[in-house]
């Protein structure tokens, strides 16, 4: 009953500051982070961790599908090669500047150790950079890419996570088995996506006159595609996302009027509540995480998150606008890029500092293993935690509540 009583209230919450926030013109998920961090301090309130497998079957199908589902595909095509250098490319890249930083910055930090690190904190968030940007009016081609890079970008940073935690583990990092293996990984999840998409398809064909019937399968669908993904070890986010785009194509051309309003507004609410929730649970977190670090190193640390969010955010600036550069000398040279691909260095430093972190590193901190082989413990694993959701804070609050103003500063256009 205890528990039963502690949900309610999450919930009440949730919904109650979302409201609020919406009431002051300030982005919910940065709200819902600070009362999360608030109440996680009280007293009274118990400890609620996050079990990382459940954040990343209950939280993230659904919140990748809908976005999957609502991107244009036209779009998403045009714009496939920022996507994909910044989705891939600048996820590595990414993975190795903090890296570096970490290495030479904090003492005991191997260099194993500092590439799990990195790899946690390599990918910005769908979730975050969806629920931030919402209402800002943004351009439409910059939410394209925004949404497009971080569907992508959790599959790379979950991929250079495993051979982290490998070489961790002492197993050697050979890097044509690497390579042969993200392709699997990628090529996989595409192909598990197809087949879900090709199956649901048939399927809603057969009960098209059914309206909840068509509805109930299309929630349930992204669940079992990340399980059926996942258990044949390719990636999840993949095939959720594939099937999002190949229903959303399906949408527009099959789906009658009424099943599509009615659609929308479940899929509305369901998205409403997993987004508050997630970020307040994220909150919930850092009280936590707080009291297992020892006090005297704890603003040391902090430090050190505080240097990494920047070199995360001076690395993806330096990469987005040389993609501006890149994508504006192939124009003019061969015409092979479509001028709809072109941005300006307003939009560059809008989709620089719309790159937030969010719930997949968050999950993927938190499921850090305990111990490796011979249950001997993992290296700085509350260190390892603690930097990786203080990052997650900066971001999110830091960029989060001044992206508004950049908006505005900048112009949407």
């Amino acid at each position: 009953m205890e528990n039963y009583t502690i949900v309610l209230i999450i919930m009440a919450l949730m919904i109650g500051v979302s409201g609020i926030a919406d009431k002051i013109r300030l982005p919910a998920p940065v709200l819902l982070l600070l009362v999360g961090i608030g109440i996680g301090f009280l007293p009274a309130m118990p400890a609620i961790e996050l079990n990382p497998e459940i954040v990343m079957l209950i939280f993230l199908p659904p919140l990748l599908y809908d976005a999957a589902f609502n991107i244009s595909f036209r779009d998403f095509r045009t714009n496939l090669n920022t996507i994909s250098t910044l989705a891939i490319g600048l996820v590595f890249i990414t993975t190795g500047g903090i890296a570096v930083v970490a290495r030479y910055l904090i003492p005991g930090m191997s260099w194993p150790l500092a590439f799990v690190l990195g790899a946690i904190l390599s990918a910005t968030d769908a979730v975050a950079a969806i629920g931030i940007t919402k209402g800002l009016g943004l351009p439409h081609k910059t939410v394209t890419i925004l949404e497009g890079e971080s569907l992508v970008n959790d599959a790379s940073a979950l991929i250079a996570y495993r051979f982290a935690i490998a070489a961790v583990s002492g197993v050697a990092f050979v890097w044509w088995q690497a390579s042969l293996q993200f392709l699997v990984v990628l090529g996989g999840g595409f192909l598990a996506g197809m087949i879900a998409g090709a199956l649901l398809a048939q399927v809603l064909r057969f009960f098209r006159t059914n309206d909840m019937v068509v509805i109930g399968l299309t929630l349930l669908m992204p669940f079992v595609t990340y399980l059926v993904a996942e258990h044949f070890e390719v990636s999840g986010v993949i095939a959720v996302v594939i099937l999002g785009l190949s229903m959303s194509r399906l949408s527009r051309h099959k789906f009658p009027e009424k099943i599509k309003n009615q659609s929308k507004n479940f899929w509305d609410i369901i998205i409403f509540l997993l987004n508050g929730l997630i970020f307040l649970l994220i909150g919930l977190q850092f009280p936590i995480v707080l009291k297992k670090m020892n006090s005297a190193e704890m603003w040391t640390y902090i430090g050190y998150a505080a240097i990494i969010t920047v070199t995360a955010l001076g690395i993806r600036m330096i990469r987005v606008y040389l993609q501006q550069f890149n994508l504006q000398r192939a124009f003019r040279g061969s015409r092979k890029i479509s001028e709809d691909a072109l941005f300006d260095s307003k939009t560059s430093f809008i989709i620089t500092w719309s790159g937030m972190r969010g719930i997949v590193s968050l999950a993927i901190a938190i499921g850090l293993p305990v111990t490796l082989q011979g249950d001997k413990p993992f290296p700085m694993r509350n260190e390892i935690i603690f930097l990786s959701i203080v990052v997650v804070l900066f971001s999110l609050l830091g960029q989060g509540l001044s992206l508004p103003w950049v908006v505005r500063k900048l112009g949407k256009k």
